[in-house]
């Protein structure tokens, strides 16, 4: 994260976050679920639609069961008008590609107008020099941008129906004007998915990293859905997986799952019909606390469905399907 974080909080603002992280060590403590404040982070949903197949990609691969669709810009600036006061980090993605919604760069200004942190990720598939000139413009203070191969046929086996090329271009092009218009935003960051297929090719990456002049380079482990059976996309590098073979041939988290989550706490999910998630980790909203377009967002954050959550959350966490494949 980069310093300019913190030219968005506000007195109410830090009041706010000193109020959530009180609850949560003490809620942690105690193992009672008590919670005064509102969220703090908040991701919101553009799209749930992607031109790409990724293979572990709800969106991608046909396992999203919601409905596609996108977030109308009337929903949007109403709902940061709302969380304005106490939200300090915006992430415009959940499932889907971002740069797909047509006002995706009003969904940035809004909430630059409300003095919100905000960020998103792309593919970069959709990433020419306008677009680009565009994002840069906007004021978005920080955007992730997935590469996850240095040939196209490395790279084309997650990214099914991408281009390496493009999305280098991509790169190229918001760097390109940040410096034509001395800006240090968006702080970019270059993903780069630790797959079987792709692991020797990380000493490359890092080169590419250096040569596109990106502020960072991530090296992120994968999430496989089906895990316990074994996935061919799991690196052999046991640093870059997540998960490890038992000794009857099946696979298992490399982590312990404990009974605290800060994310549930701190912030929540909005897709783009307006169901209020717990985390990133519920793709198809099956732990929906409610709905927008019904109760404000704080109500809801603050309901008997919500708390119930967190309670379970420190007693018995793995009862969730979402946890168990949580590296939080």
């Amino acid at each position: 994260m980069n310093s300019s974080f913190f030219n968005y909080f506000s007195i109410k603002k830090i009041s706010n976050c000193l109020l959530v992280l009180g609850c949560y060590l003490i809620s942690w403590a105690f193992k009672k679920a008590v919670l005064v404040g509102n969220p703090i982070t908040l991701s919101i949903e553009p799209v749930n639609y992607c031109m790409l197949s990724c293979p572990e990609c709800p969106a991608g691969n046909g396992s999203l069961t919601r409905k596609a669709g996108q977030m109308s810009l009337f929903t949007y600036s109403s709902l940061i008008k709302q969380a304005a006061p106490y939200v300090s980090y915006l992430t415009l993605y959940f499932q889907g590609e971002p740069l797909l919604h047509p006002n995706f760069i009003e969904f940035i200004q809004v909430a630059k107008e409300n003095k919100i942190y905000t960020s998103s990720s792309t593919n970069a598939q959709l990433l020419n020099d306008e677009m680009a000139e565009k994002i840069v413009k906007s004021g978005l203070n920080k955007l992730i941008i997935s590469i996850d191969g240095t040939t196209q046929e490395t790279y084309e086996k997650y990214r099914v129906g991408g281009s390496l090329e493009k999305a280098k271009e991509g790169v190229k092009a918001i760097v390109k004007w940040k410096k034509a218009l001395q800006l240090n935003y968006p702080f970019v960051e270059l993903q780069f998915l630790v797959l079987k297929h792709n692991e020797h090719q990380l000493p490359e990456i890092k080169q590419l990293a250096k040569e596109l002049g990106v502020n960072k380079l991530s090296l992120k482990t994968a999430q496989i859905n089906d895990f316990e059976r074994g996935s061919d996309l799991i690196p052999l590098q046991k640093k870059y997986a997540r998960y490890k073979k038992n000794s009857d041939g099946n696979f298992k988290r490399k982590k312990k799952i404990c009974n605290h989550c800060w994310r549930a706490f701190s912030g929540a999910v909005i897709t783009i019909d307006g169901e209020v998630l717990p985390c990133s980790f519920d793709k198809n909203g099956e732990y929906s606390f409610g709905n927008i377009h019904k109760e404000s967002l704080s109500k809801i954050w603050h309901n008997e469905k919500a708390q119930r959550f967190r309670q379970q959350i420190l007693t018995d966490r793995k009862v969730f399907k979402i946890c168990r494949n949580c590296v939080m």
